[in-house]
């Protein structure tokens, strides 16, 4: 029997957001573990516990959902006038790889107070009490997050009266901006933010009809149907979708197309290799409905009812990605999801998901007769559960 040693990793567990994952200063890795490739998927997936038949993550630091199987690296910025690059890994509960597509809104929150406990930021520029600015660099698309951390006595402030609708507990209020969440960097101005170049398209899915839908690139590329469509009122919860096989066959089919009109891929089978997005949700006008902790949510406190799947379930909340799509989405008048919040205008939106409401912002502006959306705004919070060291055998990568 051969005997290979545990390797051990400085790591931080952390929550941010409905969300939490294991984060990573690039320089801990493990030298072959430090640039993307084999090894470090690898490593990343042990270290989660994936891929696990049995769905369970119990050899491993992941919470067996889509919210709590995610890791996060961070290093000094590439990027002038940025803090930290953030590269954000969605690991797979049963599969052997990690997908790289997209960003993570909700674990965003949680990147300033890390940068901040770990030395990424000038001692000089942290007060003994007050807000610390850090500029982040989102190194999976390519975007600038903005996000303004809470500090008192000199270290981050964890702890607060902020309630997250989906989070247990209350926290301190961590305020992020998605700056330009729509341009894909090709220096026009967003033309990608639509990319089909509608507000509505009708998607065909053989064999399951046609649905109008918006697809929307804002934080992260989205599907948008209405719930009626699918035959929902749109205050449904985890249980009635996740257990129900049709559903989330059709939702899935729904994605796929979506990600080819989108021309994310080329093909439904490139479509299945990258779970993570393009993302797909349903909304509805406003109802009274009661959240999965059992509080009522009143229609006249929300604007818009929204679901959304990620890695193929229902969440449990909203997705932070997800929120910027949907805030960007409301605001542009003629959308399905603009129509479904009551059309017209709008900068702030509340939005009713399966755990609660979230108040969600955004500035878009039409230039050149094209829309663009300059910022999304929306308030999480963050707190470190754990810290010291992960362990995975040596040989696991």
């Amino acid at each position: 029997m051969s005997h290979v040693p545990q390797i051990r990793i400085p790591a931080t567990y952390l929550r941010g957001g409905t969300s939490k994952g294991v984060f990573f200063r690039l320089q801990d890795l493990p030298k072959r573990a430090q640039v993307p490739g084999r090894a470090r998927d690898a490593l990343l997936c042990r270290v989660i516990g994936s891929p696990d038949p049995y769905g369970k993550h119990t050899d491993g630091m992941g919470g067996a959902t889509s919210s709590t199987s995610k890791v996060v690296i961070i290093s000094p910025s590439s990027q002038p006038g940025h803090d930290v690059d953030y590269l954000y890994g969605q690991v797979p509960i049963d599969q052997a790889f990690i997908d790289w597509s997209g960003n993570c809104g909700n674990l965003s929150s949680a990147v300033g107070p890390f940068a901040i406990a770990n030395g990424f930021i000038d001692r000089a520029r942290i007060p003994e009490n007050g807000m610390v600015t850090v500029r982040i660099w989102q190194a999976n698309i390519g975007k600038t997050i903005v996000a303004h951390v809470p500090v008192t006595g000199g270290e981050v402030q964890e702890t607060g009266d902020f309630e997250l609708d989906g989070v247990t507990f209350p926290a301190a209020e961590v305020q992020l901006e998605f700056i330009d969440p729509a341009d894909e960097g090709d220096g026009d101005g967003g033309g990608a933010m639509f990319p089909t170049g509608n507000l509505v398209d009708d998607l065909e899915v053989p064999g399951m009809g046609v649905f109008k839908a918006t697809m929307i690139n804002a934080g992260v590329p989205m599907v948008f149907v209405d719930a009626a469509a699918l035959g929902y009122d749109g205050t449904e919860l985890q249980g009635a979708i996740n257990e129900d096989k049709a559903a989330l066959a059709k939702l899935e089919a729904i994605r796929t197309h979506g990600a080819i009109r989108m021309g994310l891929v080329d093909s439904v089978e490139a479509a299945a290799k990258r779970p993570l997005t393009p993302k797909v949700a349903f909304i509805a006008p406003p109802k009274d409905y009661v959240s999965s902790s059992g509080k009522p949510v009143k229609a006249g406190d929300i604007d818009l009812l929204a679901r959304a799947m990620s890695m193929g379930k229902l969440h449990h909340a909203m997705m932070g990605t997800a929120s910027v799509a949907i805030a960007t989405a409301a605001a542009v008048p003629g959308t399905v999801v603009n129509v479904a919040a009551g059309g017209g205008t709008r900068e702030v939106l509340v939005f009713g998901h399966p755990s609660g409401t979230l108040r969600v912002g955004a500035d878009v502006k039409q230039v050149d007769g094209r829309w663009v959306v300059t910022k999304a705004v929306m308030s999480r919070s963050a707190r470190v559960l754990m810290e010291g060291t992960v362990r995975i055998p040596g040989d696991a990568f």
